[in-house]
């Protein structure tokens, strides 16, 4: 592995996690729903550990060309699971409302992180660098998982109010 190849890596980590953030943080502005803001809220706030985590090794390694050993702690926050079952997001979210968009354009950013990440888990050769993205990895996974619930939850209550199901 390049330091450089490496560095270039972290650029992209870093930029992936600024635009989630950004983005939550958006929707967190622009949505009236609270159990919709708790979850980007949430997320946002995660999305901004990741980062403070990715600067650090990029520091470390532009200063020393190598990846250093760091407290890889916490998971996915347990807050989302619980707002997942939340019968507020059933009830009040149209599957085609401006905080159903946003969860299928969150869904995107997330499978894009998954794939980054795992992608250069499975690459480096660095058992550090190694450990840093599949920890990254199922973060993102998680995030998506909850994110596809939710919005399977959204279209199995469009296709039930617009009796979408089958004719025998």
């Amino acid at each position: 592995m390049s330091v450089e190849k490496a560095v270039d890596i972290l650029k992209g980590a870093i930029l992936l996690e600024r635009r989630g953030k950004a983005f939550y943080e958006s929707v967190v502005r622009n949505t009236s729903n609270e159990s919709v803001k708790t979850i980007f809220k949430t997320m946002a706030g995660e999305e901004e550990k990741h980062i403070h985590i990715l600067e650090q090794h990029f520091s470390n390694l532009k200063k020393n060309g190598k990846f250093k050993s760091l407290t890889l702690e916490g998971s996915p926050s347990d807050v989302i699971a619980e707002e997942v079952l939340n019968s507020d997001i059933k009830q009040n979210i149209s599957a085609s409302s401006y905080e159903a968009a946003a969860i299928s354009a969150a869904m995107s950013m997330e499978e894009k992180a998954v794939n980054y990440y795992s992608a250069r888990g499975k690459e480096t050769s660095d058992a550090l660098e190694k450990e840093l993205y599949n920890w990254l990895s199922t973060w993102e996974k998680t995030h998506l998982q909850l994110l596809a619930d939710i919005d399977d939850e959204l279209k199995e209550n469009i296709w039930f109010d617009n009796n979408f199901w089958p004719v025998d």
